[in-house]
């Protein structure tokens, strides 16, 4: 399972939903290490690192098939650097074809989640993502029993309900 989140959209007909809830992923990644110095990526995919170009071009095969692509982020307000990091990198998200919405932290308070990110795929595969505290993937796992499925969907569809789309959404 070396790539299951490409294995998943591979393989996905109709959804694939991806919920993040962390403040900060991958604080020593060097791309954030040149944004934090001052780059900036101006909405022009031309200043995009090269390993963009990869997930770019899945997300666009994915969504010209018919696959709905959602992206919800649950954060902290004020947010922290790394989400203005991901908050200016997101318009390459939307120009490959993902709807990307964000939903400050204390608006999903009420809203039973699940216990870590995960990606759903055609409401019937989740696929969890387990963090070490300081960001780091640490393992994945699959799951496809019912009530997790449900349990999924269900705080997916809230968090979507009550988040701002990325295009209104500015970080605080």
């Amino acid at each position: 399972m070396k790539y299951p989140v490409r294995e998943g959209l591979a393989q996905a007909e109709r959804s694939a939903v991806h919920l993040e809830m962390r403040d900060s992923y991958t604080p020593e990644d060097p791309e954030f290490a040149r944004w934090r110095a001052g780059h900036r990526y101006d909405n022009d995919p031309g200043k995009l690192p090269a390993w963009w170009a990869s997930w770019h071009d899945l997300a666009t095969r994915t969504t010209a098939r018919g696959v709905t692509m959602r992206r919800a982020r649950i954060v902290s307000e004020p947010v922290t650097d790394y989400i203005r990091y991901e908050h200016d990198l997101t318009f390459a998200n939307v120009a490959a074809g993902e709807s990307v919405r964000w939903l400050p932290r204390r608006k999903a308070a009420d809203i039973a989640l699940p216990g870590t990110d995960l990606w759903m795929f055609d409401e019937s595969a989740v696929l969890f993502t387990y963090f070490s505290g300081n960001g780091e993937v640490v393992d994945r796992e699959w799951r496809t029993e019912r009530s997790v499925v449900d349990l999924v969907s269900s705080a997916f569809d809230a968090v979507w309900d009550r988040a701002t789309p990325h295009e209104e959404y500015k970080p605080v």
